[in-house]
């Protein structure tokens, strides 16, 4: 019986991070498309139906994080992983959180990034290496009855925390000031009881604060 080759779907808005990637990946899969900023990546995940979407997360329009949270709401059979630069636990939290099956840091093997596909593929999450032991150092056993008496604003801030935003960004998307957000800050890592953002993001994910 011949074996399926998976298809892939190559979201990237470096043109030679693309080459890179499709001449790496070539001989293993078959590559159905590429898109320079995350609409776009939208768009073809639901025109082309790839079995996996390769993801940088600093993309132009719509970052990889919103990206792949609207690819796995709609289509929540393909798989995604998240190749990108970016080396903060937060924002490999906030990829999972979005639904992202895997997550490699950029330079990566082509042998490790084919096993994070083939994981991703198997139901699994993957994490790279150079990731896994920073965010697994904020993974605190939580108790589930823990109550939290956040304000609404908290909540709203806590959210935007989560998806990797930071204080200044924060504070443009509710039209606060930059001081007022890290005052919002200082006040949820003390009522979740955690000394910093990925301590609050695990807290919020495991307890459904957002």
């Amino acid at each position: 019986m011949e074996a399926i080759v998976l298809r892939i779907l190559i979201v990237e808005d470096d043109p030679m991070m693309q080459l890179g990637l499709e001449q790496s990946l070539a001989g293993q899969f078959t590559v159905v498309g590429f898109a320079e900023d995350g609409y776009r990546g939208v768009g073809l995940a639901r025109e082309l139906r790839p079995d996996v979407v390769v993801m940088d997360i600093g993309l132009p329009g719509l970052d990889g994080i919103a990206a792949t949270q609207r690819i796995k709401q709609e289509l929540p059979e393909i798989h995604v992983v998240m190749l990108t630069s970016h080396q903060s636990a937060l924002e490999a939290v906030a990829a999972l959180s979005s639904g992202a099956d895997a997550y490699c840091i950029k330079g990566v093997t082509v042998e490790r990034l084919v096993t994070a596909i083939a994981a991703a593929c198997e139901g699994a999450t993957y994490l790279d290496p150079q990731i896994a032991r920073h965010v697994i150092q904020h993974l605190r056993p939580v108790h589930p009855q823990l109550e939290h008496s956040l304000s609404p604003r908290e909540l709203d801030v806590l959210r935007l925390m989560v998806e990797g935003y930071s204080n200044p960004e924060i504070a443009g998307k509710l039209f606060l000031s930059p001081n007022t957000i890290k005052t919002h800050v200082r006040g949820i890592l003390n009522k979740l009881a955690v000394d910093d953002r990925v301590q609050a993001a695990v807290v919020a994910l495991r307890n459904g604060l957002v």
